[in-house]
């Protein structure tokens, strides 16, 4: 008997189907040769700090770092149960071999081993290494399954980067924490990110706005702009020296440019493209994809290629065919595909480009949610746009002289639309149209050498520089993507700042501590986030050091870097941190609430504020405090809003609507009433307007006499 793991129930079932076992036990499923069973997620996980001892579960300065010799593993209470499973299985006599198949990645190798160690489990592993959850690449994963061993290096590689980020984690953590009296963040890829989005913040706030001018002659629909003037007079003398003067064309320059179609999708380049069209944040995307790959529609969406293997171009092919009848904006469409374009085996990884698969065809695309279809067909239309033919057009530059001064004159003329067609065809197919704001080149007059021109109009414009954009998550995870890629040298693996699997985690993580928040579309860093990034030191802000180290982890994963010497450097980072902290130079106060003053205390008439769980006076004297989970208001299923307590605090009543009654399971519309009798609880009442009796004349229809 196998058994196999997977990272995932759903997963799990779909494996179990794909082997025809049916039979399902609590927690796994059972067939004649198979075993299936699965994990919730990280079962086991690394320990934290008060498993190393006493001294470290209450926060102290005297107990970092925290340097743990033994590394322990924890399963958390609410998945013990499916632990337990899984462990009971793994020492079932008749289990034989375990498989490992967990998704396919850094991480999915990190959840397997760490059950296997904290189970005490020594079998013999093999590996299921999939990139589709269709029936048929499936069973041509288990006719291909790889010995365990085989994948050791990827595993000492996810366990370097889950115990740099815990030693950095917790030990940053605590020491700024304590340092500053406030609850601080800090993360070995978190703090970098934040730092791009502050100097992002910073060069905003501090651009000078500077205005410059342009000269244009007009002819007909062709205009010709001069080169920028930052003096107004400047522009408008030069002008004014143009005007009833003969300008000359001194040169005429045609050229023929060819713009290959855009790559197929890895993780980043599709989080990035959901952002600008559909405005998805990058978990969001992610979420999607990977709903997706579990309906087998997708392939795997952790991915850093964007290329096929070679031998996937009949697959390829086939897709594309599906896509064709599928697409609902292809139908009629001419379209020639080049599948050998995106194929290159040398430049795929662990995964292959995110496509969809072949299971399109038997599938009701229109009965997926919305979200989940604008996935797919946003990589359905780039593996078209990918194998389409090149966009060709030819620009012409025609310059001009008058008096002295230079003006240029640009056009384009399309020779062959090639893949910007499907391109349109999908982005006009969309209810909301994606901002595009790129100023296409008109196609200028026939303009010949020599050429004069006499009585055109000449007018100045006014310009102003602009600052440089806030981030958006699509601009963020181009930029972590790309980290230190400009001081790394050519043969390193510049994987930027995170891995495509983990950038959106890493997003969210800043968002949820309070470091950043979301203006639309736009990431902002908060007070805290600009407070955060001033104080700590630059190895835990420098997007280059962060970038060095996953390339260290990259290179962990390919047999070509020591694990050992990797974490001896995070300890010895961990080390100088703590021992070169600077007491001297520690802003106080950086990290003080701001509290929100909600009225005034009825009691001794001072401010009172909104907490957590409760509003209470400033007073540290008065007791006075009203509870938001208080059994008066959720009873009723009122949520305690900080617009009730103002309202309570002024008038000592408010109107409520569908106020849920205990009694009767119905709601209702009434006013909340609040009275302090001055002890430990406040009181509230429930009234109910009465309802005004109508005059017959005010009533509907005829009165009765």
């Amino acid at each position: 008997m196998r058994l196999i793991i997977c990272e995932k129930p759903s997963v799990g079932m779909t494996i179990a189907s794909a082997l025809g076992i049916e039979t399902k036990k609590d927690g796994y499923m059972e067939g004649k040769n198979f075993l299936v069973s699965w994990c919730i997620g990280h079962l086991a996980e690394l320990s934290e700090p008060s498993a190393y001892g006493n001294k470290y579960e209450k926060w102290s300065l005297e107990a970092l770092p925290v340097l743990p010799e033994n590394w322990q593993l924890t399963v958390s209470k609410d998945k013990e149960k499916q632990f337990n499973v899984l462990k009971k299985l793994l020492f079932r006599k008749d289990v034989t071999e375990v498989i490992n198949g967990c998704d396919a990645g850094r991480e999915g190798e990190l959840i397997f081993r760490f059950v296997m160690e904290k189970a005490g489990c020594e079998k013999p592993v093999k590996r299921l290494w999939i990139s589709s959850m269709e029936e048929s690449a499936i069973k041509k994963g288990f006719n291909n399954l790889k010995d365990g061993k085989d994948y050791d290096n990827l595993y000492f590689s996810a366990l370097c980067r889950a115990k740099a980020d815990w030693l950095i984690g917790i030990n940053a953590s605590r020491l700024f924490s304590l340092i500053y009296n406030h609850t601080i963040n800090v993360g070995r890829v978190q703090s970098p990110t934040l730092k791009m989005l502050t100097d992002r913040n910073d060069a905003i706030t501090n651009f000078k706005k500077e205005k410059y001018y342009h000269v244009r002659l007009t002819s007909g629909d062709a205009e010709a702009v001069s080169e920028k003037f930052s003096s107004k007079k400047e522009a408008e003398e030069s002008a004014e020296a143009c005007k009833e003067k003969s300008a000359v064309c001194t040169s005429v320059t045609h050229e023929k440019k060819e713009i290959l179609p855009p790559k197929l999708f890895d993780l980043t380049a599709l989080q990035k493209e959901a952002n600008r069209i559909f405005g998805y944040t990058a978990k969001q995307t992610l979420d999607l994809a990977q709903s997706l790959y579990e309906k087998k529609l997708l392939t795997y969406p952790r991915t850093d290629s964007s290329y096929l293997t070679d031998d996937m171009e009949e697959t390829a092919e086939t897709v594309i065919r599906v896509l064709l009848s599928k697409l609902p904006f292809m139908k009629g469409a001419s379209f020639i595909p080049k599948v050998t374009s995106v194929l290159n085996s040398k430049k795929v990884s662990d995964h292959h480009a995110v496509i969809p698969t072949t299971e399109l065809e038997k599938t009701d695309l229109f009965m997926l949610p919305e979200s989940e279809r604008n996935i797919l067909f946003l990589v359905g239309t780039r593996l078209l746009i990918a194998t389409a033919s090149s966009h060709v057009y030819e620009t012409v530059t025609a310059i001009f002289n008058c008096t002295e001064l230079t003006f240029t004159a640009k056009g384009k003329t399309v020779l062959s639309s090639g893949w910007k067609e499907t391109e349109q065809l999908f982005l006009m197919s969309l209810k909301e149209k994606p901002d595009s704001k790129v100023q296409e080149e008109k196609e200028l007059p026939v303009f010949r050498k020599g050429q004069h021109f006499e009585n055109f109009p000449v007018n100045v414009t006014e310009h102003d520089t602009f600052p440089p954009k806030p981030y958006t998550e699509s601009t963020l995870l181009s930029s972590m993507e790309h980290a230190g890629n400009k001081e790394t040298t050519k043969d390193a693996e510049r994987k930027g700042l995170g891995t495509p699997a983990t950038r959106a985690a890493i997003i969210e993580k800043i968002i949820k501590a309070g470091f950043v928040t979301r203006k639309g579309k736009q990431l902002i860093p908060t007070k805290d986030g600009m407070n955060l990034i001033s104080v700590l030191p630059e190895t835990l802000t420098s997007p280059l050091l962060t970038a060095e180290w996953e390339n260290e982890l990259s290179r962990i994963a390919k047999g070509e870097a020591n694990a050992d010497d990797f974490m001896q450097k995070i300890e010895m980072l961990t080390k100088d941190l703590i021992e070169n902290i600077n007491a001297e130079k520690v802003k106080t106060g950086l990290f003080k609430e701001e509290k929100t003053i909600i009225g005034v205390c009825p009691r001794c008439q001072n401010p009172v504020y909104e907490g957590k769980k409760n509003y209470y006076c400033s007073n540290r004297d008065c007791r006075f405090s009203m509870w938001k989970n208080d059994r008066f208001f959720t009873d009723r299923k009122i949520t305690f809003t900080p617009k009730l307590a103002r309202e309570l605090l002024k008038d000592k009543t408010a109107k409520v609507k569908n106020i849920y009654s205990p009694k009767t399971g119905k709601t209702y519309d009434g006013n909340v009433v609040f009275s302090d009798t001055g002890e430990k609880y406040v009181n509230y009442r429930i009234e109910i307007p009465k309802k005004k009796k109508l005059n017959s004349k005010h009533r509907k229809g005829v009165p009765f006499p």
